[in-house]
């Protein structure tokens, strides 16, 4: 009798026009799309693969091979520890540590805290915001400047209400001056901001903001979703252009 395939489940909100992106890149990790519901705004993607069966019996030698090499090595540190404390270590312990605190190394973030990140100044950014929304750029350009500006001329390509609430949004911005038909580049979101949020500045400074909006974005970088395509960041300042 054969047995039944078991499998993992994932569902995932895409924003409209990126469906077929996410689509292809989870195709290719082994899901397989099971139904698909359009909205107005975002749609939900649910998928499934089969699950990996585990070989438990090769799992649980290795364990046990492991525990048992834990037991001899703590026990023979144990029985050697002893000897090493009393041979004078707290003295050299103390001096490293005095060198350590009298020598202090300044961290990344001390760095790079009031350095903005621009296309002009770092050619990474250049090559990202014409890279594809799903490409791998996007997730590694987030690990390595998490927390840092970035500042770019862009454009809003879409804004939805963020839940119930009619003074919050979700922004969906792209690098450019094309608005909703944006083609190259992250898409960036602002997730869950309001109008103030925004920090607006400029010569003509509008009440409101509306899809194909340019703008002037300095924003701090937080995380790729990978899932959806999605690279969030979080408002700093918003130049009227």
């Amino acid at each position: 009798m054969t047995d039944e395939i078991k499998y993992d489940y994932k569902n995932v909100q895409t924003v409209r026009g990126t469906d077929a992106l996410v689509i292809s890149r989870l195709q290719k990790d082994g899901w397989e799309l099971v139904e698909q519901t359009q909205g107005m705004l975002r749609s939900t993607l649910n998928f499934r693969r089969p699950k990996k069966r585990q070989p438990w019996l090769v799992i649980g030698t290795v364990a046990a091979v492991l525990v048992t090499l834990a037991i001899v090595i703590g026990t023979a540190s144990a029985l050697s520890g002893g000897d090493e404390n009393k041979s004078g270590s707290g003295r050299s312990t103390t001096a490293a540590s005095q060198k350590t605190s009298a020598t202090p190394t300044p961290t990344t973030a001390d760095s790079t805290a009031t350095e903005v990140i621009t296309p002009q100044n770092n050619p990474e950014l250049a090559a990202l915001l014409k890279a594809d929304n799903c490409d791998d750029a996007n997730r590694d350009f987030a690990n390595r400047h998490e927390g840092q500006a970035i500042a770019f001329n862009g454009s809003i390509v879409n804004v939805a209400p963020h839940g119930d609430y009619d003074t919050r949004y979700d922004f969906l911005l792209g690098p450019g001056d094309k608005g909703p038909n944006t083609t190259a580049g992250p898409a960036f979101k602002y997730e869950d901001v309001s109008i103030p949020d925004l920090r607006l500045s400029g010569n003509k400074i509008p009440a409101s903001v509306a899809a194909g909006d340019k703008f002037r974005f300095v924003a701090k970088v937080g995380e790729f979703n990978t899932d959806q395509c999605l690279f969030f960041l979080d408002p700093v300042s918003t130049e009227v252009r």
